[in-house]
């Protein structure tokens, strides 16, 4: 709805800006062996002090939006888009409040985040990666079971229009967000589609209906010059992960498989829950994480398990990490070095220590909050440092700028290290 702003507006903007102050919660994102985080509201541990210095902030804020009001009521000439104007300001006060890893999400964005912490997303079921030079979308992966499958869309296949307008006008993320859209609905695209060598196209178009689809975030295969290694990506952590890891590792155990790489590279992290959950198949009976408070309380969550996967296959492995691996596969990799379970390959991590929370507010947003850090189970914290690799081995530079989904196992010189590692164990 477009129109002046009301006093009514103004009311709900400082509205939402309390409910974010005093940390009026509706949900709470946790793992769920932390107690105190999910039967309570988070102690502030605020003084009699420290609550009047709140409320002269509050005080400031609302004064300043009064005449910031004021004025826009008096004199701006075109009209205001409250909803627009609702999610401003509260994205505003996140981002003054310094918090790097904090985000403001709008009701909707609140919902496409929580499907894809449940490992959900709606769309067709594919990821790709973009070609701004020729202006595509490459696919990646293909996700079994959903539309582009049945559609027979396939890896390697080149989305270059979606709904008549060609992707090199559009850009990277209206064209993404083009190809999703709500369950039920259809999507139209056109493939190019290589033919022998690559070097002809074959001109598909595909109609889907959207729906929502289970996110394929771990993918394996053997190594074809030795099928004793198998290979398995953690493209992120979600809530499906640990089943399609486990269901990975054992397919590739029926296989033949007796030793492994898993890769985390350009893995952004993901859900508590689901690292501790993979964390407790693979490192021994002891501590997995080490969460610290504003106030400097520890909690830790040790494992479940006494043997591991590892232990009763008796294999080896090593861990490929990037510069992009980060938050949740940081842990996942400084925990398997803490404990010398494995062998990490590659260049320093991200460096992301800070675990955040989710608060739904009382209009259907919420916010992520920085609000514990999280240590890995003996080393220190990284938060700003990264994870230094066991071997340091670079990417060599005529490759060092091509996504991983592009290049050969034979160029790919950090993947040639592990498996080096693999084979004089």
């Amino acid at each position: 709805m477009k129109n002046k702003l009301t006093w009514v507006t103004l009311t709900l903007l400082i509205a939402v800006l309390a409910s974010i102050i005093t940390f009026q919660l509706t949900y709470l994102s946790l793992h769920d062996r932390i107690r105190e985080a999910e039967n309570s509201l988070p102690q502030t541990g605020l003084t009699d002090s420290s609550a009047s210095a709140d409320s002269e902030l509050m005080q400031r804020i609302i004064n300043k939006l009064t005449t910031l009001n004021t004025y826009y009521q008096g004199m701006y000439v075109h009209d205001i888009d409250e909803e627009t104007l609702l999610n401003a300001v509260a994205d505003g006060y996140v981002y003054g409040t310094g918090d790097k890893y904090a985000n403001y999400l709008s009701a909707d964005e609140y919902k496409e985040f929580m499907l894809n912490n449940q490992g959900t997303l709606v769309g067709i079921g594919v990821n790709v990666i973009y070609d701004n030079l020729q202006g595509y979308l490459e696919v990646v992966t293909v996700m079994p079971g959903s539309p582009a499958s049945e559609s027979g869309l396939q890896n390697g296949d080149l989305i270059y229009m979606v709904e008549g307008e060609y992707i090199s006008a559009m850009g990277y993320y209206a064209a993404v967000n083009a190809i999703k859209g709500e369950e039920g609905t259809k999507v139209n695209i056109a493939i190019l589609r290589p033919v022998g060598s690559g070097e002809q196209y074959e001109h598909i178009d595909l109609t889907m209906e959207r729906r929502a689809v289970t996110i394929q975030s771990v993918m394996a295969r053997l190594y074809e010059k030795d099928p004793t290694i198998g290979i398995i990506r953690i493209t992120e952590f979600d809530a499906e992960t640990p089943n399609q890891f486990f269901a990975e590792l054992q397919d590739l155990v029926a296989k033949g498989a007796t030793r492994f790489v898993f890769d985390v590279r350009d893995n952004p992290g993901g859900e508590l829950n689901s690292i501790l959950a993979v964390l407790d198949m693979l490192l021994p009976e002891g501590p997995l994480i080490r969460i610290v408070d504003r106030d400097g309380n520890e909690e830790v969550i040790d494992s479940t398990e006494i043997e591991t996967i590892m232990e009763e296959l008796n294999a080896d492995y090593t861990v490929l990490v990037n510069g992009s691996t980060a938050s949740a596969a940081e842990l996942f990799s400084s925990a398997i070095k803490d404990y010398q379970k494995g062998t990490l390959v590659g260049v320093q991590t991200y460096g992301k220590g800070t675990m955040q929370s989710i608060f739904q507010l009382g209009d259907g947003s919420a916010v992520t909050i920085s609000y514990r850090m999280y240590n890995p189970p003996y080393s220190d914290n990284y938060e700003g440092v990264g994870v230094e690799p066991d071997v340091v081995v670079e990417m060599a530079d005529d490759v060092k700028n091509i996504s991983l989904y592009k290049i050969t196992d034979e160029q790919d010189t950090q993947l040639q290290k592990a498996i080096e590692i693999l084979n004089t164990k």
